[in-house]
């Protein structure tokens, strides 16, 4: 299945970002899947304050990782982002039914 992680971090250092996506990359490489691509967005404010791990967030560090994985290797890379004290927010969602016919159909979007 393909599958694309969405995360914020909380702002600060980059190489908080390049160690939660590398640990994240390497179970997935691990569990004999495959990454599609990763995109750095930057640090934006957040849309409401956010208070986790005993801090209150106004800003955060986004990125996106797009990969293919077994849906076992996309729950353990739920479970070790939820325990990263570095992570703000996260979330999966799976794009298409891993099928060749409706993976081949993502492309432009139509604003229309």
């Amino acid at each position: 299945m393909l599958y694309e992680l969405i995360g914020i971090v909380r702002p600060g250092k980059i190489t908080e970002v390049k160690e939660i996506v590398q640990a994240a990359g390497s179970l997935i490489l691990r569990q004999r899947g495959v990454i599609r691509g990763i995109a750095n967005w930057g640090v934006f404010s957040l849309p409401k304050a956010i208070s986790i791990h005993q801090r209150r967030h106004q800003t955060g560090h986004y990125f996106c990782l797009r990969y293919d994985a077994s849906v076992k290797t996309q729950e353990e890379v739920k479970q070790v982002l939820a325990k990263d004290p570095r992570i703000i927010r996260h979330t999966n969602v799976k794009l298409g039914d891993g099928k060749l016919e409706t993976m081949s159909k993502f492309g432009g979007v139509d604003w229309r």
